[in-house]
């Protein structure tokens, strides 16, 4: 048998590599995800500013004695919300909220690990596409960041009120969306090998794109609420205090710190833009639907739905059983599932636009080389 020709031998090597580091990406997207869903039980048990300081390298070594329990509980024992909200708290108490936020402080240390060594290891392999050599060195900047953002959050709760600053809490949720989001956007490219659109997107993928930025948005917002505890009020729905727009939005001056610390206007925000969505998902999907797209753009449409129907009842559940544990945890967990089917349509949307114009290249290709393996099929 013939060895194969040595560019076609190169492009198999390609297509390894970046099959590879393409499952590299979504490990440390799935890890960044497990840090979200901790994250949020952190705050929804109280436990975050149960560590008072911040030490990025030795505080990744648990308390080892009791001694080492005693130290960290005096410490806790001069902060704000002991003396306010926990001044009746034993060690006992105070070991199981130690644990919420120790364990997520870890799992940061561990994901920038698991980036950090293999993004070594290809570097020196060579083996890294070159329009990644830039991009993943500023995903691992952007991943510091958040860690410093994460702290700097806990520490606006460590003065005199034992509650973190909400718009530091919707900047260290909105760094985790981008960090998500660049990780698989980055990792369906590299697997897929796919080169720029020779025409511009489709209307359906520019759809999915301001989706991906409106389901971002409204994270923001949710987190404000969450950081407001505006969850708490106005546990109806439709209506707000019998009104669809309640009295008393904006009274902040200037105008601007009502949408970031009001009660009644954070949780307005958040509810208009959920109407918003449940306008604009329905009708994506539908134009989906008669859409010629192909069968991996349609499973991403059918995924946005999906996760859009699940935050939507999610959301109202919540609010209207004032904020339960596991449902606000479950809530928030899925808005970054929505954000991700968001942007994977919006990928396989963007490839779909190629269709029409590779047919000839594909039907030359199985001409002389027969038939591929497999593929995706275009729905007319």
């Amino acid at each position: 048998m013939n060895a194969p020709p040595m560019h076609l031998a190169a492009r198999d090597r390609e297509r390894s590599h970046g099959a590879a580091i393409a499952r590299w990406l979504l490990a440390c997207a799935f890890l960044c995800f497990l840090m979200l869903v901790i994250g949020g039980l952190t705050r929804l048990t109280g436990s975050g500013l149960s560590i008072v300081e911040w030490r990025p390298v030795t505080g990744a070594v648990p308390p080892l004695d009791l001694r080492d329990w005693a130290v960290l509980f005096e410490q806790y024992r001069q902060s704000p919300q002991f003396r306010i909200e926990n001044a009746h708290m034993t060690l006992e108490g105070f070991r199981r909220i130690f644990w919420w936020e120790y364990i997520h402080r870890l799992m940061g240390r561990v994901t920038g690990l698991v980036f950090a060594l293999p993004l070594l290891w290809f570097w020196i392999k060579r083996q890294l596409p070159a329009t990644l050599r830039m991009r993943l060195p500023a995903i691992f900047t952007l991943g510091a960041l958040q860690g410093v953002m994460g702290w700097l959050m806990v520490k606006s709760g460590l003065v005199d009120d034992p509650r973190v600053s909400p718009v530091r809490l919707a900047l260290h949720l909105g760094l985790a969306f981008v960090l998500v989001g660049l990780l698989v956007r980055t990792a369906l490219t590299v697997r897929e090998g796919a080169a720029p659109p020779p025409k511009p997107p489709s209307a359906l993928a520019r759809s999915a794109d301001a989706l991906a930025a409106t389901v971002f948005v409204m994270a923001l917002s949710g987190a404000l609420v969450a950081g407001n505890h505006a969850g708490l009020a106005f546990n109806t729905w439709p209506l707000m205090a019998g009104s669809l727009v309640p009295a008393g939005l904006f009274p902040l001056h200037p105008w601007y710190l009502g949408a970031l610390l009001d009660v009644t206007t954070v949780q307005f925000d958040h509810r208009a833009l959920a109407l918003v969505l449940a306008l604009a998902v329905p009708g994506f999907w539908i134009a989906s639907l008669r859409a010629p797209i192909d069968q991996r753009s349609r499973r991403w449409c059918h995924l946005v739905m999906a996760t859009f129907l699940a935050q939507f009842s999610l959301g109202v559940a919540t609010l209207l059983l004032a904020v339960p544990m596991a449902l606000a945890s479950l809530h928030q967990a899925n808005s970054m599932l929505f954000f991700v089917a968001t942007l994977g349509a919006g990928h396989a949307l963007r490839r779909s636009a190629t269709v029409e114009l590779q047919g000839q290249a594909l039907s030359d290709a199985i001409a002389h080389h027969g038939a591929p393996d497999g593929g995706d099929k275009v729905d007319a």
